[in-house]
């Protein structure tokens, strides 16, 4: 039976691939920065899917501002070794949003934090799981990376620089593991219909990202789709990107009624 870890996933995306995974007859492990909220995370899955493996990790990025926490990542792993365990797909879905970062205002440290989840923290993720990987006779890393690597958007600049370099990561891993059958591809989802979308209907009934070419915004489940195609069906794919924001990448600017 396979295996897949998916990082930031008591939630919204990440609970959706989850779900999505496990509804595919997988092992699954998540992680989640909150003991309570991951155990809960835990509970809930293993109701729904009774007859498979869940398990919940609590791991969070960094030790502080400057330090990503490498050994909170390999005593993960060390315990998934110690399951009997191999992690066949990593899914890297957890990021720092970095909202309301103000160039003149906010601390470099806000800057920090962000690039340090995101690129950082992450190729700490995938060292580890490659590692192992290549001991198994291959795998494949998914990056739940985003449309605005391409498409700015106001006061998100670490946000926006983070998944620019996430996609460059994710290029070099790809070629660097292509050599050992590992495979390296990215999923770059618009705007998502989360919890967010939820609380704030008067923001999200006008905002510009609604306004599609097919009318409509991603669900969390559409993003775990993408990510399952690169998982179980992209067999010779590699370097790859999955756009999944209804065609708002390719208009120059929303037809807004």
């Amino acid at each position: 039976m396979k295996t897949v870890l998916v990082t930031g996933a008591c939630i919204n995306t990440g609970a959706d691939i989850v779900e999505k995974f496990a509804a595919e007859g997988y092992t699954v492990l998540f992680t989640g920065r909150n003991p309570e909220k991951v155990d809960a995370a835990a509970k809930a899955y293993r109701e729904k899917f009774p007859d498979t493996q869940i398990f919940g990790y609590v791991l969070d990025s960094l030790l502080d501002e400057r330090t990503v926490d490498e050994g909170a990542v390999e005593a993960m792993f060390c315990d998934i070794d110690q399951k009997g365990l191999f992690v066949e797909t990593l899914v890297l879905n957890a990021a720092n949003q970095g909202l309301n970062m103000k160039i003149f205002e906010s601390p470099l440290t806000d800057l920090m934090k962000v690039i340090n989840t995101n690129v950082v923290w992450n190729y700490c993720l995938c060292e580890a799981a490659a590692k192992r990987m290549r001991a198994n006779g291959g795998g494949n890393i998914v990056f739940v990376n985003s449309n605005t690597a391409y498409r700015a958007i106001p006061d998100r600049i670490a946000y926006v620089a983070s998944k620019g370099g996430q996609l460059g990561l994710m290029r070099a891993l790809a070629l660097d593991l292509g050599k050992y059958n590992i495979r390296v591809n990215a999923v770059l989802p618009g705007m998502i219909k989360t919890d967010r979308w939820e609380k704030n209907p008067e923001f999200y009934a006008t905002v510009p990202s609604r306004y599609t070419p097919i009318g409509d915004v991603a669900i969390g489940a559409d993003i775990a789709d993408a990510v399952f195609y690169f998982a179980a069906h992209a067999r010779n794919t590699t370097g790859a990107e999955l756009t999944v924001d209804g065609g708002n990448t390719i208009q120059l600017y929303p037809i807004i009624p």
